[in-house]
């Protein structure tokens, strides 16, 4: 059973790890958007809705597709005033505490909210109400639902990991 619970979390570690990667070259994308934004805007006085709505667009996908990713490498939010001094058993019960009353449930709500916003965005194919703004925002909003499936799938990764410090004999068992 935990070499089944190991090759889980591997799967999962390798699937975020790469979705990370991959997205994290959007953020060279979303810096060169916005240097010909600003170039745009105060050297030449032109602005585009297109432009400004890509932004946001490659902020929020960075953002969703990222934070799966974030997770696995323990670079998300906490305050680590206290966690940081807790020994390693500790720490997965604060981990397992977490990612069972928080992060599991918040992910499940997220996902299913989501459904339905994005399934409509999907079958109106929807884009921008601007004049000039991006064609297919339902792309975007389909990062949302995604997202948080990747979320969902590293608190898993988590949890086993998690439960395989916790039923590690210790020095002091």
């Amino acid at each position: 059973m935990k070499k089944i619970l190991i090759t889980i979390s591997q799967i999962i570690d390798r699937l975020n790890e790469a979705v990370g990667r991959g997205v994290a070259w959007l953020t060279t994308v979303l810096v060169l958007v916005i240097v010909y934004d600003v170039a745009a805007r105060y050297l030449f006085n032109t602005s585009s809705a297109g432009i400004v709505e890509l932004e946001w667009h490659l902020f929020a996908i960075i953002f969703l597709l990222g934070a799966a990713y974030a997770l696995k490498h323990d670079r998300h939010v906490r305050v680590d005033v206290f966690y940081q001094n807790l020994s390693p058993k500790r720490q997965a019960w604060v981990n397992l505490t977490g990612t069972i009353l928080f992060l599991i449930p918040f992910c499940v709500v997220a996902m299913v909210a989501s459904w339905e916003f994005t399934a409509n965005s999907w079958a109106i194919q929807e884009g921008s109400p601007d004049p000039g703004g991006l064609p297919a925002r339902y792309v975007v909003k389909a990062a949302i639902p995604i997202g948080f499936v990747l979320l969902l799938l590293q608190a898993v990764s988590l949890l086993i990991n998690s439960l395989l410090t916790l039923t590690e004999p210790t020095v002091h068992d």
